[in-house]
């Protein structure tokens, strides 16, 4: 039977794309697994992992401790390596047999490259750089409240779960819906694909938070081999050789501590990034930075915090006179402490911080180093 994506009644299940990296799983498919269980949920279906690669059975168990009902492995001695021809083939040939409703992808290097293929291949919605989904219309509706600033008639309308579409009515109750930053942060946009199966979204690293992992889930999963149908006609590209770069990024979305800085440190650029690092080390964390600190080249892109940088959620944030504009809120407002000092004692920040300092960095940053070097000898 040929593959019909509009035949909505055909789909079903949520599925992961789970990336796989010289036989090792990444920290995004244990994000997405735990956020697609709770979609699945939801949806009253299961969720299946999928992944790929050479001799990559001992790595399904895995995802089954963090939700996953079935994985699907895709094994090839062709996939062992990453080419968009070879994985996006394997992908579709696998959807277009199992019909999923849902199809999710990190956005790393790989996922930013592999779900747009996927999506022109079967002809399908994509929605990129997601950081929140829903199914659930209550729970988008409470996400809406807290979040947007959408008059009441506006929300009634979203709550009536009815769009229309090339002039007829849709139910958006099973629809995902798909929320990710656009015009560089400033506005968040939800979007839904109403009329193609699968709806498929590439999801920002960092921002779902990761479930606990459950042994009896692991033990309880099913496993299932995949025909890979695929001959080195269908990979244009070869890949010849893996390097790694040797480049060293700041690893934010792994930190436990994080000290930042915004735009208050402009009378002294340097200065006031040497006062986060000294505190950053103390701490044994690292340094951020708002996007006015990035755009304005006092540190590199890897360090940015925010909608259009990284979500992060370190046990401590320290925020080093960054005002809190929404987008920088976004990326760093579930930390488990958040410390703010900024001479503007209105400044948005402190509306979200646990601890808040009216007052000069330069002066206030110098005793927060000492009060840590004071703690750490006291033990």
């Amino acid at each position: 039977m040929a593959f019909n994506n509009t035949d909505l009644a055909a789909f079903k299940d949520v599925w992961v794309f789970c990336e796989q990296r010289q036989g090792k799983l990444m920290p995004t498919d244990f994000e997405l697994i735990s956020e697609g269980r709770k979609l699945a949920d939801e949806l009253g279906v299961k969720l299946v992992g999928l992944l790929l690669g050479d001799n990559i059975d001992g790595l399904a168990k895995e995802l089954g401790g963090y939700g996953a009902d079935e994985v699907i492995v895709c094994d090839s001695p062709l996939l062992k390596n990453y080419t968009t021809g070879g994985y996006s083939k394997v992908i579709c040939d696998a959807i277009e047999e199992r019909k999923p409703e849902v199809m999710l992808f990190g956005a790393t290097n790989i996922g930013r490259d592999l779900g747009p293929r996927c999506a022109a291949r079967l002809h399908t919605g994509l929605c990129a750089d997601c950081t929140h989904l829903d199914v659930d219309m209550d729970k988008y509706m409470a996400f809406l409240k807290e979040n947007s600033t959408l008059p009441e008639d506006r929300l009634e309308a979203v709550a009536s779960h009815t769009v229309t579409v090339l002039g007829e009515n849709h139910d958006t109750s099973r629809d995902l819906k798909m929320t990710r930053p656009a015009f560089g942060g400033h506005l968040m946009a939800s979007i839904i694909c109403p009329r193609f199966r699968p709806a498929m979204a590439t999801v920002r690293p960092g921002v779902m938070k990761k479930a606990p992992f459950d042994q009896a889930k692991a033990d309880a999963l099913k496993i299932t081999k995949f025909e890979v149908k695929l001959s080195e006609e269908d990979m244009p590209v070869e890949v010849v050789e893996v390097v790694k770069a040797a480049k060293k990024l700041v690893d934010l979305v792994g930190a436990d501590y994080i000290v930042s800085v915004g735009r208050g440190i402009a009378k002294d650029v340097d200065k006031g990034i040497a006062l986060a690092q000294e505190l950053a080390d103390e701490l044994g964390g690292v340094v951020g930075g708002s996007r006015a600190a990035i755009d304005s080249g006092w540190l590199s892109s890897d360090h940015q915090v925010g909608q259009t940088g990284k979500t992060v959620h370190p046990k401590v944030y320290v925020a080093l006179g960054i005002s809190g504009a929404i987008q920088h809120k976004a990326g760093m407002q579930d930390s488990e402490c958040i410390i703010a000092v900024n001479k503007n004692s209105t400044a948005p920040i402190f509306e979200i911080a646990d601890y808040g300092i009216t007052g000069d960095l330069f002066k206030v940053t110098p005793l927060l180093i000492d009060a840590v070097r004071a703690a750490k000898a006291s033990k």
